[in-house]
Parts: C-alpha cells; sequence; structure tokens
C-alpha cells in the first residue's frame, strides 16, 4: 500500500500541510517497536509507560524505515509525518493495513473485572457445537484452527491485534472471541474493531494503579459500549450482553436504554425480569446444573464449572449465544462439554484425598468468590496460599488480607509477583488485613505444627508457601492456590523466572504422600 493511500486512514494533522509531499514510497510492513523495523516499512513512535517510541526514531530511520508517524515535533524530514495521537494513528494504520479484517469476522467482545476468561472458552464451545470455525484471543493464550500462541497481555496492541485477526479470516474462521480489557480500550487497542456482541460480565476493584479511581475505570469499560460497539460500523446490528446482578450492569443497561436508537440489548442475572435467567437450580462440587430460560426457549444445563460466579459466567455466555442465534441444542451442548480453563479452580489430584486447586484469583471479589464456593462445599479445612502483585494496586492487599482472614483456617501469605518491589513489603500490606480477621500467627516445625486452630503463615518464598500449605492439609481438607493460575512465571525485579503453581503443587503432593506412607509403616 502506498504511504499516502494509508495515511488517508489516520485522522491527525501532518507536517507539510497535510500531504506526503511527493513522497510516497509503498509500504511493506508496520511496526512499534524500532529493533524490529525492516526497510520499507512504517515506524509509530508509541509512549508507553516504560519507554517513549520518539527516543528510537533515528534508529527506526537508520533500520529502513519508510517513514515515521510521530506526535513530538523531532526534526523536520520528508519521511516524518505529524500525527495527532500516534497510538490512534497505530491503530488505524494497522486496521487499513490489513484490510479491516474484523468487518468480515463475527466479532464477539467480552469485557469486565472477572469471568472473562471463562466466558470466552464457553463461547468457543458453543461456537464449535454449532460447527463454526472459531478463533480466541485472551489472557491464557490465542488460538485458531489448531494453532495456540503466546499471549503477553489480555488484549494486544492494535498492530499486533489487527494482524491476529487477519492471520485468523486467512486460515477460515468465521467467529473470533476475545477478551477486552480496559488497558485495551483506553489505550486505543480495539477501537478500529467492529464487534457485533459486547458483554459485560461484572465490575469490582482493579487497576487502580492505572486508572487511579473506580469511577475513572468504570468509565473506561463503558466507552467499550457507547463508543466501540453500539456507535461503530455495525452498531445498527450489534447487540450488547449485561449482567445486572452486578450494579455497574444495571446501570449500563439503563444509559444504553436512552440511547436513540435504543440498541439490541440481553440483560441476564438471577432474577425472572432478566431476558436470561436460571431456574432448578443445583450447585455443588460437581458442577452447575439448571434449566436457562432464555428468549429463544429454555436450556438444560450440566455444567462442571463449580460456583456462584461461575453460573454468571454461564448465564453470560447463554446471553452471548441467545445474540447470536445459536440453536438451543448447541449451547447446551458447547456448555455441557468438558470446558477446562486453565488455572480457573484447576484441580490438582492427590492420592490421599486431599482436595488442592489452583486459582487466577488476584482481585479481592475474585478471592471472595473463590474461597465463598469452597467453604460453601468443604466438610473439612480450608487452606488458601496467596499474595498481592507488586507495581500495583496497594489499596487492595489489606482487602484480599481481610477475605482471606475471615474466609480460611489458615491462610499463608507469600509472594506474587513482586516485580520491583520488595516481597516483604507487599507482604505487610496484606497480612495488616489478615490480622484484622486472625490474630494468631502459626509456628511451623512441621507438619504437625498446625492443629487446625485458625491463623496465619508469612512465607516469602512462594514454592516454600505451597509446600507449606500441602503438608499442612489433610485428606478432605481443601487448599486454594490464588492468583497466578494459568501463568507458568513468576517476575522478580525485571526477570521472568519459570514458576507454574500447578507443578510446585504436584510435586508439593507426590512428596508428603511419601512422607504419610513412611510415616504410616513406622
Amino acid at each position: 500500500m502506498r504511504l499516502s493511500r494509508l495515511l488517508e486512514h489516520v485522522q491527525g494533522d501532518f507536517a507539510g500541510g497535510g500531504g506526503t509531499g511527493g513522497y510516497d514510497p509503498d509500504i511493506l510492513s508496520l511496526h512499534y517497536r524500532a529493533q524490529e523495523v525492516v526497510p520499507g516499512g512504517i515506524f509509530v513512535a508509541v509512549c508507553g509507560e516504560a519507554a517513549d517510541g520518539h527516543d528510537y526514531i533515528d534508529e527506526a530511520l537508520s533500520r529502513g524505515a519508510a517513514a515515521v508517524l510521530a506526535q513530538k515535533r523531532i526534526r523536520e524530514d520528508k519521511r516524518i509525518f505529524l500525527v495527532k495521537d500516534s497510538r490512534r494513528a497505530l491503530d488505524q494504520t494497522a486496521a487499513a493495513f490489513f484490510g479491516y479484517p474484523s468487518e468480515d469476522l463475527t466479532l464477539i467482545g467480552v469485557t469486565g473485572t472477572n469471568g472473562k476468561t471463562t466466558v470466552t472458552y464457553l463461547i468457543e464451545s458453543m461456537l464449535s457445537a454449532a460447527g463454526f470455525r472459531t478463533g480466541v484471543i485472551g489472557t491464557v493464550n490465542y488460538r485458531y484452527a489448531g494453532h495456540v500462541f503466546d499471549n503477553p497481555v489480555t488484549t494486544p496492541e492494535s498492530l499486533d491485534l489487527q494482524r491476529i485477526l487477519a492471520d485468523m479470516k486467512a486460515a477460515g474462521i468465521s467467529h473470533v472471541v476475545m477478551e477486552v480489557s480496559s488497558h485495551g480500550i483506553d489505550l486505543g487497542r480495539v477501537a478500529s474493531c467492529r464487534f457485533d456482541v459486547g458483554a459485560f460480565t461484572n465490575l469490582t476493584q482493579d487497576h487502580l494503579d492505572y486508572h487511579k479511581t473506580m469511577d475513572g475505570y468504570w468509565a473506561c469499560k463503558q466507552r467499550f459500549f457507547t463508543e466501540h460497539l453500539v456507535r461503530g460500523p455495525k452498531g445498527g446490528s450489534a447487540a450488547a450482553v449485561l449482567n445486572t446482578d452486578n450494579p455497574c450492569g444495571r446501570q449500563l443497561l439503563e444509559k444504553l436504554s436512552m440511547l436513540d436508537p435504543v440498541p439490541a440489548m440481553i440483560s441476564y442475572g438471577r432474577g425472572e425480569k432478566n431476558d436470561v435467567y436460571p431456574m432448578q437450580l443445583t450447585m455443588d462440587l460437581f458442577g452447575v446444573r439448571a434449566t436457562i430460560i432464555t428468549p429463544a426457549g429454555p436450556v438444560t444445563v450440566h455444567s462442571r464449572l463449580v460456583g456462584a460466579y461461575n453460573l454468571e459466567n454461564i448465564l453470560c455466555a447463554v446471553s452471548v449465544g441467545t445474540a447470536l442465534g445459536l440453536p438451543p441444542d448447541a449451547i447446551r451442548g458447547g456448555l455441557d462439554a468438558s470446558v477446562s480453563v486453565p488455572g480457573r479452580l484447576e484441580r490438582v489430584d492427590d492420592s490421599a484425598g486431599r482436595m488442592v486447586f489452583v486459582d487466577y484469583a488476584h482481585t479481592p471479589d475474585a478471592l471472595r468468590n473463590v474461597l465463598e464456593t469452597l467453604r460453601g462445599v468443604s466438610r473439612n479445612r480450608l487452606i488458601c496460599v496467596f499474595g498481592c502483585g507488586g507495581d500495583r494496586d496497594r489499596s487492595k492487599r489489606p482487602l484480599m488480607g481481610r477475605i482471606a482472614g475471615r474466609l480460611c483456617d489458615l491462610a499463608v501469605v507469600t509472594s506474587d509477583n513482586p516485580r520491583t518491589e520488595a516481597p516483604d513489603r507487599i507482604i505487610d500490606g496484606v497480612v495488616a488485613g489478615v490480622r484484622e480477621e486472625m490474630t494468631r500467627e502459626i509456628s511451623w516445625e512441621g507438619p504437625e505444627s498446625w492443629t487446625g486452630t485458625r491463623g496465619y503463615r508469612v512465607v516469602s518464598d512462594r514454592a516454600g508457601a505451597i509446600r507449606e500449605a500441602v503438608a499442612a492439609a489433610r485428606p478432605g481438607d481443601v487448599v486454594l492456590i490464588a492468583g497466578k493460575g494459568h501463568e507458568t512465571y513468576q517476575i522478580v525485579g525485571k526477570e521472568k523466572r519459570a514458576f507454574d503453581d500447578r507443578l510446585v503443587a504436584a510435586e508439593a503432593l507426590r512428596g508428603s504422600v511419601k512422607i504419610m506412607i513412611s510415616e504410616n509403616r513406622q
């Protein structure tokens, strides 16, 4: 594509009066990392949190960049074009360069604090049951046509996102389900995506290190619906799926109802006032069983997912299926399938009868949901290993501590991803909350040290914390290892170290079983 043609899609003022001044090379590629620039490419200088792309313009040009888009005037150069917002320019040029792939796909966006990953897995299963070739972009990975790729962020940068969508389209994918994070909305990563359905799961405290206030966080989430979904190119036919059991979902339903024209909406929740709601509901450790009432008729569901929060996820998925016009048999078949979501209440097998789960819960609401679920089905003691991430919202640390202190018999506070913060400082913030609910600190001299008295432990080494929790558990006890879920690394300083809660827990279980066998023989 010629430079002049590509720049037609960019909303901004260009140096030299808006044209290319006769300089019109053929553009072969797009880049936002200077070290990846190849001859004939465009480099878009983006201002990031850790680095400013404008500092790398000379490197990009030295590597053969045919043009640079920048929002700061560096110097006069026929190859450097000034735009109002380089992030927006990156999104616009990427969509144009790849031919607006989402226009030819059925694109479903799922946003909210918790539940996004599980909901996308459920929708994927339903679409597959209906016979559609489906792609997924989310926290765990992005995948399509039998290929699975690592995804470093929930919603990829706009250039990466448009490339992925184009690749999916070329592979014959018809439907794409993606998690839409607040960062993805605020940083313009999804601005040129054409959504057919947008789903809202819930809003609870998270990302305040970025958004600063809950009002700012909520305002960002709303923009996905008011700017990208119902006002986008597919706005006339796009549908909003909203959880009215969450106060923000009710607010959003009212706000969208005041638009002219009113967009298509499907509400879901426990009450019969919703478009989608459950009847004949049973929930236990074996899953969720219910008849779900929908505008298209009832759907009987037997899901292996556990807990009230997973009922919300199931209702969301059913609502999306209804919005897409999927047959009830496909909805039921997709939900009844053995949908395993990595790191979401994922069980680690134990021959000694202990129930050990790994979950991604890293917000106060998510931790409360999981612990209340396990507390409700556990006949014995409940042990939780958890921490909080460094360089992130500090206000949630005591909140999570209080939740664990209230709901657990033994709370083992440890490191999560400390990043550049001192682990002990993070732990102190968590323990301050724990102590409001349980004051006894348990000493540790071996597996028999804990007799079941409610209390807490501080073990900064995460592997050591998991080993202690497993060693303290007895048959019938429940151990929750929370915070990292599917992650296969731990970030300490600037370094990513190999670490998987599931593997560490499995090793600890095997080791403690050997000890039990040895003790029984004695």
